[in-house]
């Protein structure tokens, strides 16, 4: 084994240029043990050049590089130089650096190859900007190209200053906690505590006493004062989520410590004064539920002071490939693995699917896939059954054969319907169904329907039969 210390110093004028320079230089011998490693390396490593002189390079660097196409191994195998080769390297915090590599054989006088020269690049800001000039848009945790959600992340500084009161409506998954958590980082009261608590999981009993605790001897077993959540969050933010879900004998004491910032906890006599900037969010629509009387309308006009409606994954679908790389990021931190990215059958089948589950679906597919990739990129055959499935193949036992029918008799009853009602007008036809005229053209042909003559539009005009 080589000794950690075991190379030749360089000249003090070469040693001044390496030290010198922003990119990253190594050096390693032929059994892959770095013997030089300059300033730039370190801070682009996070590793101090003590720790990395004697260790094999890939214990270094971790680069998916190293799994396969190693480039300084081509060039000590066939001696020639590599340039400008794009890899990334997870650093001593675990984060995914983006860096282009360049390789050269280490040669002595006589031309004897002694091992290998590498130098890297941090290329952070230029992905940064290449994602930003692609059309992408970042605030704090989230990250979208889609039109909808670049209106909310444009005016999520503003509403984060306001101090407001702010209800976030979406589907379950869609991330309304991350949104929530994104308001409190970029408020004055960042550095404060953000508390959550899913409101739907608790009965009234627990989550009066889980919001604003309770005194010793407040009930049974009772034993000492414990601090509710808005005692924890004081100076902070705290998320009232699925709030949707709670009774109004709850919703009532909710609105009087919105309006008067104070509450009792359970067996006090005295009131507590808080400062907490309260956010809520729910996946049900709280109007609808206030017109039919299941929430309180002063409760909702309360807290509906800023509005955000999150979208669901289906109807911002451009989001999908940013969504898998930031997964991929995170997940190649927590598990130490160097999963390149994702293959474009894969890549096109997951933009395909629908996301009932939204993006909390999407990451347990990349979290599943990771289980079975263990280097290299994210195929089809990494993704879960109903999705590995190649599209236009039978489908799996665990899906009827019997379900393409099923939806195209649907279909067929759907349209027919919907036909009548507009006195076969097709074009009123398609504008309630939501399609353009020549899409309903293709599904009448495909659906093999047989139509009257009449277009609907007066009551003599004739059209040509779809069959």
């Amino acid at each position: 084994m080589a000794k950690k210390n075991d190379h030749k110093p360089i000249d003090g004028v070469t040693d001044i240029i390496l030290e010198s320079i922003s990119d990253g230089v190594f050096t390693v011998n032929h059994e892959w043990r770095i013997m030089s490693f300059n300033r730039a390396a370190e801070e682009i490593t996070g590793v101090p050049r003590e720790e990395a002189i004697g260790r094999y390079c890939w214990e270094v660097f971790r680069s998916n590089m190293c799994e396969g196409n190693c480039a300084l191994r081509r060039t000590m195998q066939e001696g020639r130089s590599f340039v400008s080769s794009s890899t990334y390297i997870i650093n001593s915090q675990k984060q995914r650096i983006p860096i282009s590599v360049s390789t050269a054989p280490l040669k002595n006088e006589a031309g004897e190859i002694l091992g290998g020269v590498e130098t890297f690049r941090d290329n952070t800001v230029v992905e940064e900007l290449r994602r930003e000039l692609s059309g992408s848009f970042r605030q704090g945790d989230m990250v979208s190209r889609s039109h909808a959600m670049k209106r909310i992340l444009a005016v999520l500084p503003q509403i984060a200053e306001s101090d407001s009161t702010v209800l976030i409506e979406g589907e379950t998954g869609t991330g309304k906690e991350i949104l929530a958590q994104s308001v409190h980082n970029l408020s004055c009261r960042r550095n404060k505590p953000f508390v959550a608590i899913n409101c739907g999981a608790l009965p009234d009993t627990l989550l009066e006493s889980e919001l604003f605790g309770y005194k010793a001897g407040a009930f049974t077993n009772a034993a000492q004062d414990k601090p509710g959540y808005f005692s924890l969050a004081d100076g902070g933010t705290i998320l009232l989520d699925e709030l949707g879900e709670t009774s109004p004998a709850f919703q009532v004491k909710l609105l009087r410590v919105l309006e008067e910032r104070e509450f009792l906890p359970l067996g006090a006599i005295k009131k507590v004064k808080i400062n907490v900037r309260i956010l809520a969010a729910t996946n049900r629509n709280l109007e609808e539920m206030v017109n039919q009387g299941d929430f309180r309308r002063d409760l909702y006009y309360r807290i509906n002071i800023v509005r955000l409606i999150l979208p669901p994954l289906r109807e911002r679908k451009e989001d999908i490939p940013l969504l898998i790389e930031r997964f991929i990021d995170r997940m190649n931190r927590l598990r130490g693995k160097a999963v390149s990215g994702i293959e474009p059958v894969a890549l096109e089948r997951l933009m395909a699917h629908d996301y009932p589950g939204n993006i909390r679906e999407l990451e347990n597919i990349i979290e599943h896939a990771f289980i079975l990739c263990t280097q290299g990129s994210i195929g089809l055959h990494h993704l879960p059954t109903h999705l590995s499935t190649p599209l236009g193949s039978p489908t799996s036992t665990s899906q009827p054969s019997s379900m393409s029918q099923i939806h195209l008799a649907t279909e067929r009853e759907v349209i027919l319907a919907t036909l009548e009602r507009n006195n076969y007008n097709r074009l009123a036809t398609a504008k309630e169904l939501g399609m353009h005229k020549s899409t309903l053209f293709r599904k009448l042909k495909k659906l093999q329907l047989d139509l009257p003559d009449i277009d609907g539009r007066t009551s003599g005009t004739r059209n040509p039969r779809v069959a």
